[in-house]
């Protein structure tokens, strides 16, 4: 992976802040949290791992009256291992808690709940089924990951979505294992795959997939296939070219200078041009007398000649 650099400039769009959230897991955000609003369920929200803030600014857009939005990472802190440590310094060392607040507010008034810490502490800082989406984006090591997705099932209520990011990047192999242990051994129901995101959940994925699904068909930017595995039904959806979702522009955002219309080509027309001075009277005259004369001369040279 490689390691987005943060900027000194506040973001303008949602696509100048750095990271990892492609147009198609924008879409599905968007997707699942408004079919969340229009069947009525409440919930906070919750993520693990913010990085620069990009799917937290969209996650805080879709707070409902009431809910709350929490978020954890270490930011500057110490890891709690030194895999941990080894893992934040190498892929993390941009980030700090000032940059997230930085972008976040350039989108929204008021800062989620922001715990500084592994996200080990989640569970004592979020109540039991209190949240109805949860995105798990933090260490990308097996053991962690691991408690990430049981203190996810602890936080959601029943119906709630869980998102794990890199679940099959060749380069978190953690996160796979833990992943599809999750779906094999603890419940967890798979919705559909992005390219780098599962979604699931703990309740009946089946109403959920069939209004993707229909959805997606009707989508001419999205690839889109069904199979089977284990008793589970997985769909798969990939990008073909698709542009992110319309988001708000920050409160920084100006709008790019109009461009320039092209300098019309200038042409000169026959009015346009100078006019040509009168010719003398002598150049009349010598135009006038000149070929007469030429033509005597001629005559007189060949009767010479003769």
């Amino acid at each position: 992976m490689t390691n987005a650099q943060a900027t000194d400039k506040h973001p303008g769009e949602l696509t100048d802040v750095p990271g990892w959230f492609p147009p198609l897991d924008q879409m599905l955000f968007t997707w699942f949290l408004e079919r969340q609003q229009k069947q009525g369920i409440k919930g906070d929200l919750l993520e693990l791992g913010v990085y620069m803030g990009k799917s937290a600014i969209l996650l805080g857009h879709h707070l409902q009256d009431g809910e709350k939005f929490t978020v954890c990472d270490l930011f500057e802190g110490d890891a709690p291992d030194g895999a941990n440590q080894a893992e934040s310094a190498k892929s993390y060392a941009s980030l700090t808690q000032q940059i997230f607040e930085r972008n976040y507010l350039s989108f929204h008034d008021d800062l989620p709940t922001v715990i500084a810490a592994p996200s080990s502490v989640v569970s004592e800082k979020v109540a039991p089924a209190s949240c109805r989406f949860v995105h798990v984006d933090a260490s990308h090591l097996y053991e962690h990951v691991h408690g990430d997705i049981g203190a996810a099932h602890d936080i959601l209520v029943p119906e709630g979505i869980v998102v794990l990011d890199d679940f099959r990047s060749e380069h978190t192999p953690g996160v796979s294992v833990a992943a599809w242990e999750a779906v094999l051994n603890r419940g967890l129901r798979p919705i559909c795959l992005s390219t780098q995101k599962l979604y699931g959940t703990w309740g009946d994925p089946e109403p959920l997939q069939e209004e993707l699904l229909e959805m997606l068909r009707q989508r001419s930017d999205v690839g889109l296939s069904v199979q089977s595995a284990a008793g589970h039904r997985l769909v798969r959806a990939r990008s073909r070219g698709m542009k992110p979702p319309p988001f708000p522009a920050s409160r920084h955002y100006v709008a790019p200078a109009a461009p320039k219309a092209p300098a019309a080509e200038v042409t000169e027309s026959r009015a346009a041009r100078p006019a040509r001075p009168a010719p003398s009277r002598a150049r009349r005259l010598a135009k006038d007398l000149l070929p007469p004369l030429v033509t005597r001369a001629v005559r007189r040279a060949r009767a010479n000649r003769s």
